[in-house]
């Protein structure tokens, strides 16, 4: 039996940085947007590269067991030299790896990860056996017995699954954190609704959430200043639209921006906490868990969750790979008593 159990992907990550990339910034009246690109038809030399396990099953379990909860993890994987890697490094992992899932018919996913000299990156993914994970497949006994589900995004026809997982788990009193993926977000708000009123924790990027909610940020005019307002009016709807279930803490990360969280009746800001940028690659997943941890560890003390989880993602940013920097809980606590000043702001 294990505290924790998360079910999401598992990659084998390349990471290739380019000295010739350039960011390009496109902006329309309403919004803009940010392109890495790379001269057409060149042949350019790489800077550096590195091979790494990843994914959101692996990235959230990791950090679990780093923060010393006991933690299985449930990923689909093929038989094949990937799947050799994902389970060496694993090894000196200490999590449960009997509810993994092996498919001989299926290729181990993989991804392409391009980083800029601002240390964000653009990632070129073969889902592979990720996209395939089966209601068959599933350890539902493992679930069962565990105090917390946390389910990274699922890609493809995996995301059939969540219906009957959400349910289950909360049949059997297993809290669950859902951090909702694009994949299941373009099924429209009535399919994530179901999941939604069921999950305890829910956590998005800005993007996903607009996605999900069809809301936009409506940009500063010379008139109004959106800006200048800690929780952007357009962001409470989102969080008002999002939060179905009343024991519910809705949370959307906005990136350098910080993180935003709602319970309901208060809304909380927590700036990102101060650090070098290497590669912001697992920064979501670290802040995520790390968050859905703390909410255990503290009470549910959601200012201190949100704080908690700042620094562990800017622990991981500050290294080159999605686990490489995460901290252990004392850690953490340690960082926070050093830094009293660093609080999150409740309105």
């Amino acid at each position: 039996m294990s505290d924790i159990v998360t079910i999401g992907s598992a990659t084998m990550d390349v990471f290739v940085e380019c000295d010739d990339a350039n960011i390009v910034s496109v902006r329309k009246k309403d919004h803009s947007t940010d392109f890495m690109s790379y001269p057409y038809g060149a042949k350019l030399e790489i800077a550096d590269f590195d091979t790494q396990v990843g994914g959101g099953g692996v990235n959230t379990a990791v950090n679990f067991a780093n923060l010393g909860f006991s933690t299985s993890v449930i990923f689909k994987v093929g038989y094949d030299i990937y799947s050799k890697g994902l389970f060496t490094f694993f090894e000196d992992k200490n999590i449960n790896l009997s509810s993994i899932i092996q498919d001989k018919k299926d290729s181990t996913g993989f991804s392409i990860i391009l980083t800029s000299f601002e240390g964000d990156r653009t990632v070129l993914a073969h889902r592979g056996a990720n996209a395939h994970i089966k209601k068959s497949e599933i350890d539902f006994e493992a679930i069962k017995n565990a105090k917390l589900l946390y389910i990274a995004p699922l890609n493809g026809d995996s995301n059939k699954v969540l219906d009957d997982i959400v349910k289950y788990a909360k049949e059997n009193n297993t809290y669950v954190c859902f951090n909702a993926g694009t994949t299941g977000i373009k099924k429209g708000f009535g399919y994530l609704s179901k999941i939604l009123s069921l999950a305890d924790i829910v956590v998005m990027n800005k993007e996903e959430a607009s996605m999900a909610t069809g809301i936009y940020l409506r940009p500063d005019t010379k008139d109004v200043k959106y800006s200048q307002e800690i929780v952007h009016p357009d962001l409470k709807e989102m969080f008002n639209k999002l939060k179905i279930s009343d024991y519910q803490v809705i949370v959307i990360t906005d990136g350098k921006h910080g993180a935003y969280a709602f319970d309901g009746k208060k809304y909380y800001y927590c700036k990102p906490f101060d650090g070098p940028v290497t590669s912001t690659l697992g920064a979501g997943d670290a802040f995520a868990s790390t968050f859905c941890a703390a909410m255990s560890r503290f009470g549910r003390d959601i200012s201190k969750s949100l704080v908690a989880g700042s620094i562990n993602s800017s622990a991981v940013v500050s290294k080159f790979g999605a686990t490489q920097g995460l901290l252990t809980f004392e850690e953490i606590v340690k960082t926070m008593e050093q830094h009293p000043e660093y609080q999150s702001v409740v309105i």
